[in-house]
């Protein structure tokens, strides 16, 4: 079944309306016709399934038929923070980290972070970024289409984790996996989670002294060294599986 966003104030005394590209996708990409069933989400706590009443020139119009609490929404609110790969590595962790439940991505700097993004270049990449979360996530049918916010510092990140109930950090150089297990095994008495995933040439040991300083938990993936874009596919699946 076909997925789709809408704002909150497109649906109204059970009608709703798709514009703009959707609009169009469904119309002129799909040729769907009236009768047929959509998912709709508001990125809020509700799902939506309903028919399409009419197909117009610049809506879709629908009829809903049930609507339902956010099922596939995780209970604890998941945020990866992942310091800045190179290429287009952060492309496949977004689509990856939205299927696996994150609630939102927050990129960061650190010293060994190769990638280096002026004001204009990081907007550009955020707004990319946000798209290819809002596909993700209507691939997956999550009821919320997950943030990606502009990339940040390494100290700011350190500020940032005052606002969670936990925060993990993944290091290589950490030993025993005995703590990320029990990480996995609590996570559903906090009602928020940061996880972070360090840079291609790892944390420096004044960082990793810094983040335990200000309150992440350092853990351990095991004996094999991971890429920074599997460390946190590892992380969040574990997770997902706890949670789900």
């Amino acid at each position: 079944m076909q997925h789709f966003f809408i704002r909150p104030e497109d649906i109204e005394g059970g009608i709703a309306y798709i514009r703009g590209k959707d609009r169009h996708h469904i119309a002129n990409v799909l040729r769907m016709r009236t009768g047929e069933e959509i998912l709709i989400s508001t990125g809020e706590d509700w799902d939506y399934l309903c028919t399409i009443k009419s197909i117009d020139d610049d809506k879709v119009e629908l009829l809903v038929k049930s609507e339902n609490e956010a099922a596939r929404e995780l209970k604890v609110r998941l945020v990866l923070y992942q310091a800045l790969p190179k290429s287009d590595k952060m492309e496949l962790i977004i689509q990856k980290a939205v299927e696996l439940g994150v609630h939102s991505i927050v990129p960061f700097t650190s010293k060994r972070v190769i990638v280096k993004l002026d004001e204009k270049s990081g907007e550009n990449k955020t707004k990319r970024w946000q798209r290819i979360s809002e596909s993700a996530a209507k691939q997956s049918k999550r009821s919320i289409i997950p943030e990606v916010k502009a990339p940040i510092s390494f100290k700011q990140m350190l500020k940032d984790i005052a606002d969670y109930d936990k925060a993990y950090l993944a290091y290589e150089e950490a030993r025993g996996t005995e703590s990320a297990r029990e990480a996995f095994a609590s996570a559903k008495q906090y009602k928020s989670i940061a996880v972070c995933i360090g840079p291609e040439g790892g944390f420096e040991e004044q960082e990793i002294e810094a983040a335990k300083e200000a309150g992440f938990e350092i853990i351990s993936l095991g004996s094999r060294i991971l890429r920074t874009e599997t460390a946190g596919f590892a992380v969040l699946s574990n997770f997902m599986i706890q949670l789900d």
